[in-house]
């Protein structure tokens, strides 16, 4: 396990930490583990069986005991033994576990084996013993057959003594300040007997006017988001680095003011990370063909480009759901970046985070196949922290803003190859076809990223 272990331990058993406790399961990078941080909660462990993703959430929460291995061989108490916590209470527990395995007519989907960790995620709430519990998923699971699927996942709380608030809803993220059309599940439960958390109210109608919800301001839009960011195009350093030194950001919008922290209001109730926001991170560019520009550059914004089928984002609209394409074991599958709205280039890393609502301290595994896959996964910070917010005030605890000022992990966490990255937290490597390839690119970029540490002066 992680060696962050260790600073959990003593942060918890010297009594400093007053905020309520919450575990995220099926972590990912940390997009809910962020959201909920900066609702006031201390994630103290993240669970994840992907070392890549692992090492991703361990730069950024350097505090957090991550675990990198499956919710189906832990328990309540390997998890509490992991953290450092003892019996402490906790919170809430949150996360979103695959589900599959809708065919089984006339049985009980739940059933189905490849159900299994959504059981799981149930047995470790309860085993937990968490007073509040938030289960996010697809919006499929709410048509058609997969109804079954969530009475029977309601029933099985249900049968371990949760309540569940009725109806469940499908949240957009374009409803909490987030300029990209994204739906998500959200299940909100508590200890039977307990209030019931309520779910959050919009905040934001789209900037687009799609579903426009009366009475609220207009979110932000594209150019809102990534306006500001210098054209990555620029950095021939970026060919082989995940970062560059510069200056030429552009005015921000108050979206954009926000993610690159520029306000302490922008760390909400999180803890104010030590960065330098003058270093531009994620922006790898990708090279196109001059045909494939020239396609891009005659495509409408807000249309989708007929050839890549690559959507192209209009300035004064939003993104389309950004995805994750598959893992290294399905066969390694980018999903498709939007086209930028001014450039004839797909949009990067950091813009796609941008688009998620992720802030600029917040970085991804250093390719872009991986930072992109990590960023689809993730449930937008701006959405899990309504959520979180909701649960807050379902336990009748105030927020607290952290005093202290937390240091970012090593970056040579997001560059490890595959392998390494089992290596590192010692497990067994996941098959992928993707990290076959040679790790001696990634190398060379981590050894730009510790001479700009190092204060080398010809970095740049």
């Amino acid at each position: 396990m992680s060696m962050s272990n260790a600073s959990s331990i003593m942060k918890f058993e010297s009594g400093r930490s007053k905020r309520p406790l919450a575990i995220d399961l099926f972590a990912g990078a940390g997009g809910m583990s962020l959201g909920f941080e900066q609702a006031g909660f201390d994630v103290v462990a993240a669970v994840e069986i992907d070392p890549i993703h692992c090492a991703t959430h361990e730069f950024n929460f350097p505090e957090t005991t991550v675990i990198p291995e499956s919710v189906a061989s832990l328990s309540g108490d390997d998890i509490r033994k992991a953290a450092g916590i003892g019996g402490a209470p906790i919170a809430c527990v949150f996360g979103g576990p695959p589900c599959q395995g809708f065919s089984l007519i006339g049985h009980r989907v739940l059933d189905d084996p490849r159900n299994n960790l959504v059981k799981d995620f149930v047995r470790i709430v309860a085993e937990l013993d968490a007073d509040t519990f938030v289960f996010e998923n697809v919006k499929g699971l709410t048509v058609g057959k997969h109804k079954a699927f969530l009475e029977e996942l309601v029933y099985e709380f249900e049968a371990h003594g949760y309540a569940v608030q009725r109806p469940w809803h499908v949240l957009n993220a374009d409803n909490f300040g987030v300029p990209q059309h994204r739906e998500r599940l959200i299940l909100l439960g508590a200890k039977t007997g307990r209030p019931l958390p309520e779910y959050p109210e919009p905040s934001s109608s789209p900037a687009d006017g799609k579903k426009a919800v009366p009475n609220l301001p207009l979110g932000p839009t594209c150019e809102d988001a990534i306006g500001d960011l210098p054209n990555a195009e620029r950095f021939n350093s970026l060919v082989d680095s995940d970062c560059v030194k510069t200056s030429d950001f552009r005015e921000p919008s108050l979206y954009a003011a926000e993610l690159r922290c520029m306000t302490n209001e922008a760390w909400h109730f999180g803890y104010v990370r030590d960065w330098d926001p003058s270093i531009l991170t994620s922006s790898i560019r990708t090279s196109h063909t001059d045909i494939s520009r020239r396609r891009f550059s005659e495509t409408v914004p807000g249309t989708v480009e007929p050839i890549s089928r690559f959507f192209k984002l209009a300035p004064d609209g939003l993104s389309n759901t950004l995805r994750a394409g598959t893992d290294g074991s399905r066969g390694a599958f980018t999903s498709p970046r939007p086209i930028h709205f001014k450039h004839d280039r797909c949009i990067t890393v950091r813009e796609m985070a941008r688009l998620h609502g992720f802030p600029d301290w917040f970085r991804f595994h250093s390719t872009k196949w991986h930072g992109a896959r990590q960023i689809g996964n993730a449930v937008p910070p701006p959405l899990a922290r309504a959520v979180a917010s909701s649960i807050l005030n379902s336990i009748g605890i105030e927020p607290s803003r952290p005093i202290r000022t937390l240091k970012l992990g090593n970056p040579d966490l997001l560059y490890l190859e595959l392998s390494k990255a089992a290596a590192y937290f010692d497990v067994d490597t996941p098959p992928s076809r993707r990290d076959r390839k040679s790790g001696a690119k990634k190398r060379k970029q981590a050894e730009i990223e510790r001479e700009r540490l190092s204060g080398n002066p010809n970095y740049a």
